[in-house]
């Protein structure tokens, strides 16, 4: 076997369980590439893995699991489908939202002060008094 050391090595790991045939594998592949090398997202690792339950009679015996880590972000997103392609879908549908909520890092101001017995200053916020609502 030849390698080529032209192509980068990937960064998100595919793993697969059970019988999974390479047009799956090879579906999986482009999908999971097309969320983690789109343009202007940080630096993407992980694992991506896909299992085919040996059980027929399971209802849904194929799932997928995606451990990411974009940037300093941890994304976790799992799929359970009838079919290898549906369930490649769906990770890629779950993957691209949390791709998009870790790239964007935002701060949307939900965090409150530490109290004092985990390091915070203990003082709260001022608050306006009824004179000063009269007075604004």
């Amino acid at each position: 076997m030849t390698t080529d050391s032209t192509r980068p090595t990937p960064l998100v790991r595919l793993r697969c369980d059970g019988a999974v045939d390479e047009e799956t594998l090879a579906y999986a592949r482009a999908k999971i590439d097309a969320v983690v090398s789109r343009p202007g997202l940080p630096a993407v690792t992980g694992e991506v893995h896909l299992v085919r339950a040996a059980a027929h009679h399971a209802g849904h015996p194929w799932s997928a699991t995606a451990d990411l880590r974009i940037g300093g972000r941890q994304v976790v997103a799992v799929a359970e489908e009838a079919t290898g392609t549906e369930v490649v879908d769906r990770l890629q549908d779950r993957l691209r939202r949390q791709t998009d909520r870790a790239a964007q890092g935002r701060d949307d101001g939900r965090r409150t002060t530490a109290p004092p017995w985990r390091g915070g200053s203990g003082q709260s916020r001022p608050t306006a008094s009824p004179e000063d609502l009269r007075t604004a």
